[in-house]
């Protein structure tokens, strides 16, 4: 692979993916590289580690899901896997992962998140969880979203490495 071009992609993507039909084309055509090279080159660049993730960052407040909260779980460790299987599978959990727990300050090991229009649409989806999932039992607490932070994908952008500044001292009578 190209490192340059290399460079170029992971610039372009880190900012966005363009808004059209074919955007990997569209990529492509900035950089010179055919939509395939590019979807090769991104695969490559993840299976490499030099990214990390290749992912959308849906700004959910923009589009009227106003009511957004992050459920825990304490899930039994045989079964994290299995029900954060089952948690993906629903169409309104965005965010589904493991995390471990923190005894005795934090008993929770399975996260999923869940946006709405309203919290009463929040509450409605997770008692459907609950019911469908059989976790009328489990463990959970419900963390509602109070304000928005800033939402952005990873940047891998190289940055210029800074100069020390070393402050001029000034010895007054030496």
């Amino acid at each position: 692979m190209d490192s340059f071009q290399d460079q170029q992609l992971i610039e372009i993507i880190q900012e966005g993916m363009p808004l059209v039909a074919r955007p990997y084309a569209a990529i492509g055509q900035q950089i010179g590289l055919s939509e395939s090279e590019v979807i090769h080159r991104i695969q490559q660049l993840k299976a490499t580690g030099k990214i990390k993730r290749f992912g959308i960052v849906v700004r959910h407040r923009k589009l009227g899901y106003k009511a957004n909260a992050m459920v825990v779980w304490d899930i039994p460790d045989e079964q994290v896997a299995e029900m954060g299987q089952r948690f993906s599978q629903f169409d309104f959990v965005t965010l589904c992962y493991r995390r471990p727990r923190h005894i005795p300050d934090w008993q929770y090991n399975l996260f999923c998140m869940i946006h709405g229009h309203d919290r009463a649409t929040v509450l409605t989806k997770l008692q459907h969880m609950i019911d469908t999932c059989g976790l009328e039992d489990i463990p959970h607490h419900i963390l509602f979203s109070r304000r928005c932070f800033k939402q952005r994908g990873a940047n891998y952008r190289r940055r210029p490495q800074a100069v020390p500044h070393y402050p001029t001292q000034w010895v007054v009578g030496a």
